[in-house]
């Protein structure tokens, strides 16, 4: 902060002997000028001079005097103004300092404030922390009382209930097993709504979306097994002289030739379908013909051998050809192409194995995977069938260890021997293939089942539900598809209803081989029936 000096008295001396000193100039000049101009006119009169000399010393005086006046007045306001200015730089910095002083004295009464406020919370404090002494002092009185106390109870109620401690714990673990059995029931009852809510709407897209954009025929060729026959007189000529043309046919064939009471149909038996395909062809060529005897049963066997061959090659090819596989070894088509005489319920398998490679581009295409990939899982998934007639093991297992000799890839083996689950998925493309076979298999009008079979799987379902404890009766409806179940109402909650729903489904998975899927429903009922009379 910078302050203006007042002017003094010493100040006003100085200025006052410029001022002298210039009045003497400018006289001095005057009378310069006078002696100028007596030079100058020369014969004027003395007098004229001298008056003309006065007159200008006057005019120099006033002139002075004014000059002296002027600068008098200007140094005044000069010193006027900076007087001004100082006293209003002197009233602002006293107001500033006024204003520092103001904050100051604030920022003291609020820290004055502050530590009262803090000194009233510590005492707050350790008030609270007595209390909270004191309380714990209190509970740890109370607990040791509390324990006291329960021990007396426990051996009280011992006494009472003429209980064993060991017995007494066996009861409460029953009890507690109960109620996380109720609790159980309701995670699982919750935790499904929950998945389901979440998957089956994606689930259910892609799978009608697979079933809707393929569409097969309901019915498809069996394997021919009776041959019919003009008379019954023929029948006598297909056994020949003493047996000698069947025996032969058999003996060509490996099948069995049934030939009995009923009319015009004999009947080709044998457990290989081409052989058995083979066979009938055979006979019916023969009786057309009509020259039956051991030596052109043999020519006509071996010419319809060579047929068949020719023909199943030509099958395995058109297969692939429609079902888009390409790079198919001639040994993987060819077996293929056996599978056209194979069936399952009434199923044609090379019909199935092409519908389920269909399936399986959808599926994959519709998750984001490999299509072409997923195509030739499902087309090769059955192909053991076609060997498991003359192989020991399961069609999984023959059908992956014999399209491996043959250089397919570690997703077509994995989804071969492990589409029914004999072996642990490690692809997504065994997952897809299962679906596509359940699928394939469970549609309406894919498959037809034996009346033994069918009866024995209903009771089968049956037996499992009525297993569990609690459950009244069970009834399989809608041809085996769904299960109902009636519970206890009284021993059964509706969250123990839920559980028990859930390890029906799970034992029927388990134990039960079946197309498409099994629904469980759990029925638990209460009624109250009064009489008014």
């Amino acid at each position: 902060m910078s302050y203006v000096p007042i002017p003094s008295t010493m100040t006003l001396a100085v200025e006052t002997s410029v001022f002298v000193l210039v009045l003497v100039i400018a006289i001095l000049l005057a009378a310069s000028a006078t002696w100028f101009l007596i030079g100058k006119l020369g014969g004027k009169t003395l007098t004229e001079a001298r008056a003309l000399a006065e007159k200008l010393v006057e005019d120099s005086r006033r002139d002075a005097e004014t000059l002296k006046k002027q600068m008098e007045l200007d140094f005044r306001e000069e010193i006027a103004g900076k007087r001004e200015g100082f006293e209003k730089e002197i009233n602002a910095e006293r107001n500033e300092l006024k204003e520092q002083e103001r904050r100051l004295t604030k920022r003291e009464d609020n820290l004055d404030r502050k530590l009262d406020v803090l000194t009233t919370k510590e005492k707050t404090l350790d008030s609270q922390e007595q209390k909270i002494r004191n309380r714990e002092q209190a509970i740890e009185g109370k607990e040791a009382e509390l324990d006291d106390v329960l021990a007396q109870q426990r051996e009280r109620l011992l006494q009472l209930s003429n209980l064993s401690e060991a017995d007494a714990k066996k009861l409460v673990l029953e009890r507690i097993e109960t109620e996380v059995q109720h609790e159980a029931g309701k995670i699982v009852q919750r935790e499904i709504a929950k998945a389901e809510e979440e998957a089956q709407e994606k689930s259910m897209k892609i799978t009608l979306q697979a079933i809707q954009r393929y569409a097969a025929e309901h019915t498809s060729a069996t394997t021919v097994s009776v041959v019919d026959i003009p008379s019954d007189d023929m029948k006598g000529r297909v056994i020949g002289r003493e047996g000698r043309n069947i025996r032969a046919f058999e003996k060509a064939t490996g099948v069995d030739v049934i030939v009995d009471d009923t009319p015009g149909v004999v009947v080709v038996s044998c457990f290989d379908p081409v052989r058995r395909a083979i066979a009938a062809e055979s006979l019916q060529k023969l009786i057309d013909d009509g020259r039956i005897h051991p030596t052109r049963i043999e020519e006509l066997v071996e010419k319809v051998t060579k047929e068949m061959d020719e023909r199943l090659v030509k099958f395995g090819k058109d297969a692939c050809i429609e079902a888009n596989i390409q790079g198919l070894h001639p040994k993987l088509s060819a077996m293929m192409g056996r599978l056209y005489y194979r069936t399952s319920y009434g199923q044609n398998i090379l019909r199935h194995s092409m519908e389920v490679a269909y399936l399986c581009q959808v599926i994959a295409d519709e998750l984001g995977l490999d299509g072409a990939i997923a195509r030739r899982c499902g087309f090769l998934h059955d192909i053991g069938k076609a060997m498991d007639h003359e192989m020991e093991g399961g069609h999984p297992a023959i059908g992956m260890e014999f399209a491996k000799k043959f250089g397919e890839k570690e997703e077509v083996l994995n989804a071969i021997g492990g589409h029914h689950g004999d072996i642990e998925a490690t692809t997504p493309y065994t997952p897809i293939v299962m679906a596509a076979d359940a699928i394939s298999g469970a549609r309406p009008g894919a498959r037809r089942e034996t009346l033994d079979r069918y009866v024995k799987r209903l009771e089968e379902l049956e037996g499992i539900a009525t297993s569990f404890d609690g459950v009244k009766e069970a009834y399989a409806i809608q041809a085996g598809r769904e299960i109902r179940v009636i519970v206890d109402a009284k021993r059964i909650d509706d969250a123990v209803s839920a559980k028990i729903a859930r390890d029906i489904a799970n034992r029927v998975e388990a134990e039960m081989t079946y197309p498409g899927e099994v629904r469980v429903t759990v029925l638990r009922e209460m009624r109250a029936v009064e009489y008014a009379r």
